[in-house]
């Protein structure tokens, strides 16, 4: 499976970045915690990978890495510029966006490269498992605004096709045995206390910070529903987390590399949305109207 970067511009109405969800505010702004943390992650994830390939000689997997590091920049792009409009509606993105950031400048400081690799595969695999459960489930994103379902939707898809990348090269650099398996699986382990206690604390974040939501405390309810009850976004993701600890785990054990034939339909909706919208489908989104 070969990463392809695409340029990709989804058109997001500004006005919506607090509603956009079907399920409402509450459930939008999980998801709006979630994209907080990838300006930030992503640059690490690519730093990762970065540090090994002078040792990568496969050429298909030197493609491959390549590719990964140019979905990686688009996505860093549309992401900060998405936070930029939770800041616009007066939330504290760029605030926690720097946490993010000196958290994992920390990592970089703190940690050998190779435990700066095992963080960026377990991260890569969390979002591979969200993004595989967005992508069979269409109640994930239901009837929810066209925009961010279209963001949502491409992050998810080149989620997946480069999912395995950091993961070969990570086979690559480190020696087999039971080092390499205690710090892969060490670190997924940590890294589920830590990515979770802050996705679950941004949340609550934003929701306090958003003077449009009310019952804010009840309405949380309706994540818990969402993501243990019906679609159960989390609750379906165990067993892929529990497969991960397989000694011969790869990410294409769970081969959904056919989601991957709505790239090309996605994109061209994604430029009709932004042309019905009159906005430029050629410019850095966020694209203004003409």
């Amino acid at each position: 499976m070969m990463p392809v970067r695409r340029d990709v511009h989804p058109h997001l109405p500004p006005e919506r970045i607090c509603d956009w969800h079907q399920r409402g505010r509450h459930v939008t702004h999980f998801i709006n915690a979630l994209s907080i943390f990838f300006p930030a992650g992503e640059r690490f994830f690519m730093d990762s990978v970065r540090n090994y390939r002078d040792r990568i000689t496969d050429p298909e997997l030197k493609q491959a890495v390549a590719g990964f590091i140019g979905q990686e920049a688009m996505h860093t792009r549309e992401h900060i510029l998405y936070n930029r409009l939770l800041d616009d509606a007066g939330l504290p993105a760029s605030k926690l966006d720097n946490r993010v950031a000196s958290l994992l400048n920390l990592l970089r400081k703190i940690l050998p490269k190779s435990w700066q690799l095992a963080h960026t595969i377990a991260l890569e695999h969390y979002t591979a498992m969200l993004a595989a459960g967005m992508l069979a489930d269409p109640r994930q994103m239901g009837d929810s605004e066209p925009g961010y379902r279209q963001v949502w939707t491409w992050h998810a898809l080149e989620e997946t096709e480069h999912k395995a990348v950091a993961y070969d090269v990570w086979n690559v650099v480190m020696k087999p045995g039971p080092y390499r398996y205690f710090v892969r699986t060490f670190t997924m382990l940590t890294t589920t206390v830590t990515f979770w206690a802050m996705v679950f604390a941004f949340h609550v974040r934003l929701v306090m910070a958003d003077k449009s939501c009310r019952n804010k405390l009840f309405g949380f309810g309706s994540v818990m529903n969402f993501l243990w009850g019906s679609p159960g976004t989390l609750r379906k993701m165990i067993p892929e987390w529990f497969a991960y600890f397989r000694p011969g785990f790869h990410p294409w054990d769970d081969d959904n590399r056919a989601e991957l034939s709505r790239i090309a339909p996605l994109i061209s909706e994604i430029e009709d949305t932004a042309i019905r919208a009159g906005a430029s489908t050629r410019a850095p989104s966020i694209r203004s109207v003409a």
